[in-house]
């Protein structure tokens, strides 16, 4: 069997102070000319640490806009306002000017550097784009970062909440990847080894050290950037993405506020993780070392949501095979949101 090309990141930086070398890296790699798209809101100072270091190494910032909303349509606009000469497409910030970043850089094919600020979820390196589409939330098909730079220091001065959204997506590769297994030997799905052994490998990297501090936000900033490798190296979101992912997007789907996604997946994971019967204590003991689960309960989740939620998951994505897919998993589900003694604090009526 002949493999196609993987793309995967050339330029890696994963430490404190890379945010202000950006304009070194870029320059090693014959960048002297980007577009950057940034998130609104973000503190002065670190835009002018982007710019100072793009600076002193003569790298041209051509064109620098905010991205207020992850859509289509956003990415549309800023796509026809990249200026001839660019060399590369800069995301900068959080989830929302990171994916409308990245879709640019795919739909212009210019190398895309990834420059996060937070570490709450997968995106910062994956091979696709949260968008909405028409009001509609939906993922697209975009470019594997060209660079990934991520300056731990500043991701530790981020909101403490971000910290526990991406220890949430981190830990849905467990139930993830037993999903794809499941699914290979029930469908027939094709399980691609090497990405599934990734998955699993970086989550429990992080588990070892799981510490809010420097090194704890460089582990977990390599684990969340490997998981987007492992969906590159075999063409799918299987690696990171199972029916705690389906449960989510259903969630996302409800009317009422929308609540974090590493904070609702990781829930779902420890959920799904009862229902599939394995990892439940080693999800359960990593919530409760890192405080996830205080996180959680000081904004409880909507129980009626959540089974709305568990109603419509199996039914997300045509042809994707989870263990909500093996069997009515409700009543399980219902007896665990109530009985369990995590749940039960997080998941109110």
């Amino acid at each position: 069997m002949t493999r196609t090309h993987i793309q995967i990141p050339t330029l890696v930086r994963i430490k404190s102070g890379a945010l202000g070398r950006l304009g070194i890296y870029a320059r090693r790699h014959e960048i002297d000319r980007v577009v950057v798209a940034h998130s609104s809101g973000l503190p002065p100072e670190l835009l002018k640490c982007l710019s100072d270091g793009l600076d002193a190494e003569d790298v041209s910032i051509l064109r620098r806009r905010p991205v207020p909303e992850a859509s289509f349509e956003q990415a549309r606009e800023l796509l026809s306002e990249i200026p001839p000469g660019t060399g590369a497409v800069v995301g900068f910030g959080g989830g929302k000017a990171l994916d409308v970043a990245k879709y640019i850089a795919f739909l212009s094919g210019l190398p895309y550097l990834s420059v996060p600020t937070s570490l709450s979820n997968d995106g910062i390196c994956s091979p696709q784009s949260s968008l909405t589409l028409e009001g509609r939330r939906q993922s697209l098909p975009s470019a594997m970062p060209f660079g990934i730079v991520i300056d731990t220091q500043v991701c530790l001065a981020a909101p403490e909440i971000l910290w526990f959204s991406g220890i949430g997506d981190l830990v849905a590769k467990l139930t993830a990847t037993f999903d794809w297994k499941l699914a290979f030997h029930e469908s027939g799905t094709p399980v691609d080894d090497f990405a599934a052994l990734l998955s699993d490998a970086t989550v429990f990297q992080f588990i070892a050290r799981p510490v809010r501090d420097l090194q704890g936000m460089q582990l977990l900033g390599t684990a969340l950037m490997l998981n987007g490798v492992a969906m590159g190296v075999c063409g799918s979101s299987r690696p990171a993405s199972g029916s705690e992912h389906l449960i989510s997007h259903a969630l996302d789907a409800l009317a009422g506020p929308p609540r974090l996604h590493g904070l609702q997946v990781g829930i779902a994971a420890y959920l799904v993780s009862l229902l599939q019967k394995q990892s439940s204590e080693t999800i359960a003991s990593l919530f409760e070392k890192t405080g996830f689960w205080r996180a959680v309960e000081a904004a409880p989740f909507r129980r009626a949501d959540w089974r709305e939620a568990l109603v419509r998951a199996p039914h997300i994505k045509e042809n994707y095979y989870t263990v909500l897919s093996s069997r009515d998993c409700l009543p399980e589900a219902e007896k665990h949101l109530r009985n369990d003694p995590f749940l039960s604090k997080c998941i109110l009526e």
